[in-house]
Parts: structure tokens; sequence; C-alpha cells
């Protein structure tokens, strides 16, 4: 692959506070110099050294490709019906999954498979360059199967979710044993994490427990859907067990604050941001926000603000599903973020970079996508780093809120290849 020099750049977001200025570490009048999938050079622009090939970021502003670290993409049906009902004032349940359940079993791999495709590309588009997805809308091995390994082939990070609600008709107590037993065990070699639905009318916190021992015994890494209905032991439960995640968020206490910014031993979100050491050492519980989930459900939105002031880790996700949150657009989450949660710009871009993968576990060199390929770290602009960037047709990556809504994506990059 050639070498390839991004010049120009009004400004250039690292997320590596020692690089620059500021929680983004930001430079202006700076360059890239991308090399073999990888970020080989960066600083004033000039003095950029020659490359193969140029790219002209004419002012613009340049940041790390979005991290998606919460979605549901493998799924068929639609649930129009319920999203207006919803909105006429019917109350979110998680009983509505079940229509997503009947509908992806029924349908074919070519249709699922060509959803999520088209799905991908929309988060891409975007400026999307790392994507977790989950299973969850099979329920049976062999549906749960199919959707982990159809979601391999096209995402950066697996999630099993078998213990997204019990099937109707089931029996509570026998699905969770196949959930931890034969299910888990055919899913096992194709996902890089297990996930729980941790609510009222999913899975009590005793099952919650069975799930994550389950996980463990496997040695996968574990995540909690947690806190998103009311008051529950999700966020507890998360951190007791070291889950890299507990996704939701919105109900919390002083104790549950108090735990996940406990999980990273002292140190704070910032400390993490700036000590490249620190962050690859730091074992913690990050605490992922999910916005427009909690904008279309009409729940309280996530204390994003609260977390990150306790020195919790935030991660900013899309949680793009049909039925509470069906938007794959990350920069709508930034701005939600910003404009209704309280954070600055550089935090919230920081959260949904990041934030995103350090609660994948993707921000060390080293981890690995659904085939087990080793991936350099993602979330940052700095050498060795994938070389995953998202240029902006705006100047400041405050357009992202100042502009809400409007289509900033100029160019992306993945492993330094040109996607959109």
């Amino acid at each position: 692959m050639p070498a390839l020099l991004i010049d120009r750049i009004g400004e250039l977001t690292t997320n590596v506070p020692e690089l620059g200025t500021g929680v983004g570490g930001r430079l202006h009048d700076a360059a890239v110099v991308v090399e073999d999938g990888r970020i080989a050079w960066l600083g004033p622009s000039a003095q950029a050294p020659d490359a193969d090939e140029r790219c002209d970021a004419d002012g613009r502003a340049l940041l790390p490709g979005w991290v998606d670290s919460h979605t549901h993409l493998v799924f068929a049906g639609d649930r129009t019906a319920e999203f207006e009902a919803r909105m006429a004032g019917e109350a979110y349940t998680a009983g509505g999954i079940a229509a997503t359940v009947a509908a992806t079993r029924a349908a074919s791999d070519a249709a699922l498979e060509d959803n999520l495709v088209r799905l991908v590309g929309e988060a891409r588009r975007g400026g999307t360059t790392t994507l977790e997805t989950k299973t969850g809308y099979g329920l049976t091995v062999a549906d749960e199967l199919r959707s982990a390994r159809i979601a391999g082939r096209h995402v950066d990070a697996v999630t099993f979710l078998g213990a997204h609600l019990v099937p109707e008709g089931a029996d509570p107590e026998a699905y969770l044993a196949l959930v931890t037993g034969d299910m888990l065990a055919a899913v096992a070699p194709h996902v890089n994490s297990v996930d729980v639905f941790c609510e009222t009318g999913a899975f009590d916190a005793d099952a919650t427990r069975r799930v994550l021992a389950a996980a463990a015994e496997r040695s996968l890494a574990t995540r909690v859907h947690g806190n998103q209905l009311g008051p529950g032991p999700g966020v507890r439960l998360a951190v007791e067990h070291a889950a890299r995640s507990v996704d939701h968020v919105g109900f919390l206490d002083d104790a549950d604050v108090e735990a996940l910014a406990g999980s990273w031993s002292g140190l704070s979100s910032r400390a993490l941001a700036a000590d490249a050491g620190a962050l690859a050492s730091g074992s913690g519980t990050v605490a992922t926000v999910l916005p427009a989930c909690d904008l279309s459900t009409r729940m309280p939105l996530a204390p994003a603000r609260r977390l990150l002031d306790a020195g919790a880790i935030v991660a900013i996700a899309s949680n793009c599903n049909p039925g509470t949150s069906y938007t794959s657009a990350m920069a709508f989450c930034v701005a939600t973020a910003v404009l209704q949660m309280g954070l600055s710009v550089a935090e919230a871009v920081r959260a949904a970079t990041l934030g995103g993968a350090i609660a994948l576990g993707a921000h060390v060199d080293g981890w690995t996508d659904p085939a087990g390929v080793p991936q350099p770290r993602v979330g940052v602009v700095a050498p060795g780093a994938r070389a995953d960037l998202h240029l902006l047709a705006a100047p400041a990556t405050t357009h992202l809120a100042y502009r809400p809504g409007v289509p900033l994506t100029a160019a992306v990059w993945r492993s330094g290849e040109r996607v959109v």
C-alpha cells in the first residue's frame, strides 16, 4: 500500500493529550502520514515528510474514526409500529425484542447478511471505522451460531447475547442452562465477548452472575446491559465480575457511580487518556452511554457528565437496533451528548472513539478481531495506531454539535484504505 500524506489539517484530534493540547490532544496546521495501514508520523504540516500520495485536507478537521462499541445489527423485520406506539405514550419494556426474534429466525442467512452489510456501509459513510455487534435475536443454538458467523465476516468484534430475553414459552431455568451450556459452547469460537440483559423482564441478578461466570470459565470478556429501565444490580455485577463495560446506565445511584470510577483503581479517564502506559495496563469497567436509545425510549439521559466528573471511563455508542435506536449515526450521538448531556465536544468525541475502543479492549496493540487476527490499537491518532481516520467537511470538531444533523463526513480511511 503506497504511503499517504494527509496535510493542511486545520484541526487534528489525536486523543493523546501529550501530543497536543486539551482533552483531545489537538494539533493545528497538522499533517499525518499513513503507511502499511498504520499511522507512521504526525506533526506540523510544514515539517511533513514526503509520501507516495497526498491528500489536501484544505484546513478541515481530522479525527479518529468512530468506534461504535454497542450495536445489534444481525436481525430481520421492522418495529415501526412499536416506535409509533411509544411516541404515543406507551412505555418501553423488554418484551418487544420477541418480535425481532421471530422475524430473525424466519429469515434466510442471505437476508440477514444483506441487511448487516447495508447497515455496516451506512455506518462507514458516517465515519465509523470500528464496529461491535451482538447476537441475541436468534435465541436457539442454531440461530445464535449463524448470527455470530455472519457478524464475524463484517464487523470488528462480535458479542454473544443469548441472554437477551427468555424466548416465549421457554422455561427460564432450562433456557439459562442452555445459554450457559450448549449455546455458549457453540458460539464461543466465533465471538469476542459475552453480554447479558440484566433488567426486569429479562435476567435477574442470579441469572446474570451465572452468565458472567460461564463466560469467564471460557476466558471470554464480559459486558452487561444494565440500569436501563430503572435502578438495578447491573452496574454492581459488571464491576464485581470485571466486565469490560456496562451499557445504558440511565438509572444510577451514588454507589453505582463510585463503583464505576473505582473500578479503574483511581486512574481517572483523563489520566488514562494521557498516559499510554496507564491506559495499556489499566483494567476496569467502562460506562457506555447510548444517547439515541435514551431519546427513542423517552428514558432519562444517562448521567455522562456525572460519571466523567467522578473519574469513570465513558464511551458513547449508537445501540443501532430495530426496536429502540434504529440509527448508526455516531455524529448524532455525539451532538446529543454535547447538547443535552453536558459533555464538551472534546469529551464526547473522545468517548465515541477512544472510550469505545477501551470498552472493546481495542485500545491496545494486539487485540484480535473475530477471526483471531491481531490488530493495532484504535481510537487514537498516534504513531503505530491503526490508520482509521475521519475527515470532516468542517474546520473543527465543534461543528459536530454546532451544526447538529448536518452530514459532515468528507472522507473516511480504515486501516489506511479510503472507504468513503
